[in-house]
């Protein structure tokens, strides 16, 4: 079960349900739902001023995936309008850790907790999120 934490930061970004996201059902493919939280979070970093492919050229740095934990509640289909959400609940010099949930209106239909670790570029060893970024994603916004 995923845990509720206090969220020190939230983001939304809008999400439609395409053809190609969804199963032989007619309902979004569970591994789909990662993707919408990748968009959500990669979202949030371009909302705050920060691209990617920047961040590694300039700063060496890249963010990955350390795990995951997601509940399934509700099924979500074909051309629906979807929210993703990501909060930052936990920020720490090389990691990240983030509640996310996909909503339909008032409907919770996923939701879970992704681990983010900031690596070196170049040796994938852990490396300190750069300060200017990390401050940001620690408060409100």
């Amino acid at each position: 079960m995923v845990q509720n934490a206090q969220p020190i930061n939230t983001f939304t970004w809008p999400i439609r349900v395409y053809y190609e996201d969804t199963d032989a059902g007619g309902v979004v493919f569970y591994a789909n739902y990662l993707k919408f939280f990748e968009r959500a979070r990669t979202e949030m970093l371009r909302a705050l001023g920060h691209e990617q492919d920047v961040l590694i050229a300039d700063f060496g740095v890249i963010f990955v995936v350390r795990s995951v934990q997601v509940d399934y509640l509700k099924p979500a289909r074909f051309n629906e309008l979807l929210t993703a959400s990501a909060q930052v609940i936990e920020a720490k010099k090389a990691s990240l850790v983030f509640a996310q949930e996909i909503t339909r209106g008032g409907d919770v239909l996923c939701k879970g907790i992704i681990r983010i670790a900031c690596l070196d570029a170049g040796t994938m060893t852990p490396k300190a999120i750069p300060q200017h970024l990390l401050e940001p994603l620690k408060h409100e916004h």
